[in-house]
């Protein structure tokens, strides 16, 4: 009975922690860890070695892609090469289509970036964008944050999908080629679509804040810009290495050389190696950046993002008690007899983590804990779709416990109300888009 009623409690308390008395999602996490083990009567040495295995092998496994990405990130931005991405695809938009350059900004933004870092880049792009078209203000800031959430969501190396990926054990090229295949068409309906209705429901202009940047919305350090070609060929370079070995694990010959090669400079540390190794020269010192400034800027990438680590290894550990004490089995157990859709019952776990506590990251790494022993009785990419139904339930209707949504209601300067309809129901669309899409695939695959 106790057992039965561990995971239950343990849950509890995290939410509580987090949303009544504010404590740190990475405390609440470690405590609940603790309540789980005790309550399922395991010893306290039993609890701590469980989850240091826990949190010990989460860090291995995604803390070195994590950091990676965050230097990758901050290099894009110091170079302006970010600017570029942005500079060139606006320019080339009518009124008509900059929506959905603005959505393909936003996405392509948010491929090596964590959320709230593209978010602060994207805010003055967005602002100036708007009072320089003249269009409203929801038709141009709608899609750029439907493509930047959805990356956060659904595409590796963001920490939340590479947490579940590892927990999960699904394949992390097929849950890549399979994530950009949904998130584009969720992308389309969350971002420029829904822009149209928003704008009507929100009918803000811009604000005046960045208009002191003469126009340009420059954030970065570097004495030129890299150009769009190397700088979009840096961004893209992880992603094409590891659909390359996704490619090749279903068409090369086992044991082929070009199999060999292709899985080798696929590995997710191996590919991000590779290209923060490559943004040190095409985004630093070709952008003009000496020495000193590159090594800055790899730095500086490092501290923003300890908090996300902490919390993604907290979850870790708590996912290892969950595993230790048999909750997990007995929770996929009673999933597999409820007749519920495993990839539902992903979706529906993430979105009540998610509404709780306002952390996308918490809600992922919890409910892939959860679920991990369900999803070892999936075959081919289902565990892979598993992933993308948690990713998806995560980003649910985005609230007052959720710090990006008083970012984004300041920068915006709207009301509670007006943010609500605005990106709280741009977050909801983005989610139930994609578990519909998740589901439909899991009919065709």
């Amino acid at each position: 009975m106790a057992t039965d009623i561990a995971a239950l409690v343990g849950i509890t308390v995290i939410i509580v922690l987090i949303t009544k008395f504010k404590l740190h999602a990475f405390l609440s996490l470690t405590i609940g860890a603790l309540i789980v083990g005790r309550i399922a009567q395991m010893s306290l040495k039993q609890v701590l070695d469980s989850y240091s295995t826990g949190v010990g092998g989460t860090v291995a496994g995604v803390g070195v892609l994590i950091a990676l990405g965050a230097i990758i990130g901050k290099l894009l931005v110091d170079s302006g090469g970010a600017d570029r991405i942005v500079d060139t695809l606006v320019s080339k938009a009518s009124p008509r289509t900059l929506p959905w350059a603005m959505a393909l900004v936003g996405a392509i933004i948010g491929l090596p970036m964590f959320f709230e870092i593209g978010l602060v880049l994207l805010m003055p792009v967005i602002l100036l964008v708007s009072r320089r078209s003249k269009l409203p203000l929801m038709r141009v800031a709608i899609p750029a944050l439907a493509g930047l959430s959805t990356m956060h969501a659904l595409v590796p190396p963001h920490p939340g999908p590479l947490a579940a990926i590892g927990l999960l054990k699904a394949d992390l090229g097929t849950t890549l080629g399979l994530g950009v295949l949904i998130a584009i068409p969720t992308v389309i309906v969350a971002g420029p679509l829904f822009s149209e209705v928003a704008a009507k429901w929100v009918p803000a202009e811009a604000p005046d804040l960045f208009m002191d940047t003469n126009g340009e919305g420059r954030s970065g350090i570097a004495p030129r810009r890299p150009s769009f070609a190397i700088t979009l060929t840096t961004v893209l370079l992880p992603v094409v290495l590891m659909l390359g070995k996704a490619l090749a694990d279903i068409f090369a010959r086992d044991g082929s050389a070009v199999r060999h090669v292709l899985d080798f400079l696929g590995q997710p540390m191996f590919a991000l190696l590779i290209t923060t190794l490559l943004a040190l020269f095409t985004l630093g010192r070709s952008s003009g950046m000496h020495s000193q400034a590159v090594s800055k800027s790899v730095g500086d990438s490092l501290p923003p993002i300890a908090g996300i680590l902490l919390i993604v290894a907290a979850g870790g550990g708590f996912k290892q008690v969950l595993v230790d004490t048999g909750i997990g089995q007995l929770l996929a157990q009673g999933i597999i007899h409820s007749g519920l859709s495993p990839l539902l019952m992903g979706w529906l776990v993430a979105v009540a983590i998610r509404l709780a506590t306002g952390s996308a990251t918490v809600a992922t790494v919890t409910s892939a804990g959860i679920l991990e022993p369900l999803a070892a009785t999936m075959v081919g990419p289902h565990a892979a779709l598993l992933v993308l139904a948690v990713g998806c339930g995560s980003v649910f209707f985005s609230h007052v416990n959720d710090a990006g949504f008083w970012l984004i209601k300041e920068y915006f300067n709207v009301s509670v109300g007006d943010n609500i309809k605005s990106w709280s129901l741009m977050e909801t669309v983005l989610s139930v888009t994609g578990i519909l899409l998740v589901l439909l695939t899991s009919v065709l695959v």
